[in-house]
Parts: structure tokens; sequence; C-alpha cells
């Protein structure tokens, strides 16, 4: 249950459509199912709508697999055929990696998110379908979609479990509305140095440099005192890396001459 905080409020809905229904196509074995309720509650994805699952349902193996993701098997759907499972929806996609001998237009998770997301802003409800571990979904599922989807992968190896397909198509799906910064400096706990800390700091430095001389020859100092600046300004030290720094000045000033 690493990364479960549910202090956090859960990101579930795209819009007035809602998030896209993950439908199994004859799903096999119990805990498959679990991983991936696991794989869509990452993604905030909560529909799981089960079509013939082989090892019947409810499932304990479903139940454990899931780590806490028990808002979306206790939510989950039965249907006996693909045609009940969907019958509700507007747009369908059927994730394949093999070639059908159909015409359909086929595209990556990443367009089928973005896809996704205006269907979802124009209330329209779609879904996604996974067919059977071992085989993938029949010609005669993959019939009743809009679209196909397919995740661009090695060609000579693009076998993915049923859990990892999933993951990989709600990540699409999540990241096509996320805001999350592309890099961001983690402080934890601590907060930055204030330029008076800094200033203070940098002043104690500089004296012990030039009680050792390393800032000589004169005409230089300036220029070096404004590189040992910058460099502490470049790498935005926290308070107590400051306090940090403060103590090995006087360390060294206390072996090597006398802290003031």
């Amino acid at each position: 249950m690493a990364g479960t905080d549910r202090t956090q409020e859960s990101i579930t809905e795209a819009g007035p459509g809602g998030a896209p229904a993950v439908i199994l196509v004859d799903p096999q074995l119990g805990q498959n199912i679990g991983m991936v309720a696991r794989a869509m509650l990452n993604c905030g994805l909560t529909e799981l709508r089960l079509v013939r699952p082989r090892d019947g349902w409810p499932n304990e193996r479903a139940d454990t697999a899931a780590s806490g993701a028990l808002e979306v098997i206790e939510g989950v759907r039965l249907f006996d055929t693909t045609e009940a499972a969907i019958a509700d929806l507007q747009w369908v996609y059927a994730t394949t990696a093999r070639p059908r001998g159909m015409v359909k237009p086929v595209v990556t998770p990443a367009q089928a998110a973005v896809e996704l997301r205006e269907a979802a802003a124009a209330g329209r409800k779609a879904g996604l379908l996974f067919g059977p571990e071992r085989s993938g979904l029949v010609n005669d599922d993959i019939v009743l979609a809009d679209a196909v989807l397919s995740v661009p992968l090695n060609p000579a190896f693009s076998s993915l479990n049923l859990a990892q397909a999933v993951l990989l198509v709600g990540h699409a799906w999540f990241m096509a509305a996320d805001d999350t910064a592309p890099r961001k400096l983690e402080l934890g706990a601590g907060q930055p140095a204030s330029k008076a800390e800094l200033v203070n700091f940098f002043n104690r430095l500089e004296a012990a440099l030039d009680e050792t001389k390393f800032l000589n020859p004169p005409e230089k100092r300036p220029n070096m005192v404004r590189n040992l600046r910058n460099l502490f300004h470049r790498i935005a030290p926290t308070e107590a890396e400051v306090n940090t720094l403060h103590g090995i000045v006087s360390a060294l000033r206390g072996k090597f001459g006398q802290d003031r």
C-alpha cells in the first residue's frame, strides 16, 4: 500500500461524462482483476465491468490483489455479454496489439486520452475494452468498438499482462488533464533560507577565506566572491542547510584559525 495517502482527495471524474469505464471480457484469474482495480484507482478510474469472469464473482483473490482499491472492487458490475456491458456507452475503444483484418481507426493511448477527455466534457460516456489474459479480444468483440487502441512497444516483444495494459492506458487518460509541474524542488519540511541568512553566511565564509589567503590576489577577490555567492544561490539552500554550512565554517576556523 506504499503511496496511499487517505488524507488526499481522490481524482475520479473527467467531466459531465465521467471517467471511462473499464470492461474486462472473459477475465480469468481473480488476482488479475484485483491488480486491474489497483491500476485503475492509481489513475482515477473507478468503474469496472466484468463480462463472464471465469472464476466467478465476488472473488477473495481479487480483494487481496487490489491492495486497498476496494471502491473499485465494490462497484464491479457483472454482464453476460460484451454487448450488454457496453450498451449504455456512446464510444468504445478495443485494446489489442495484433492486426485483425478489419478497417478501424487505430489510436495510441495518448490520442485516446485526448478524445476521452473531449467526450467526457461533452457529456458522452465512453469505455475501454480489454480481452482475456491469454488471447486478448476476439474479433466479435473488436467489431463492436469505434476504434482500436494500440500501445506502441517493442514490435518484437509487445506482450503485456492485463494490469499493465490497463495502467498504461489509464495513465495516459490521467495525464491528459494533469497539471503537475515537470520539475520542482522537493523541500520536505525545510524552508528556503532567507536572503539575510545567506548574506550572513557569505560574510562568515568570505572572512574565513580571507584569513587563509584563499581570495588573493586582491584584484581577483570581487570576481571570486561573486562566483561563490552565485554558486550558493543556484543550489537554493534551506535554513537547515545554511546552519550546516555555518557549522562547517566554524569547524574549519576552529581547526585552522580562530572563529569570530
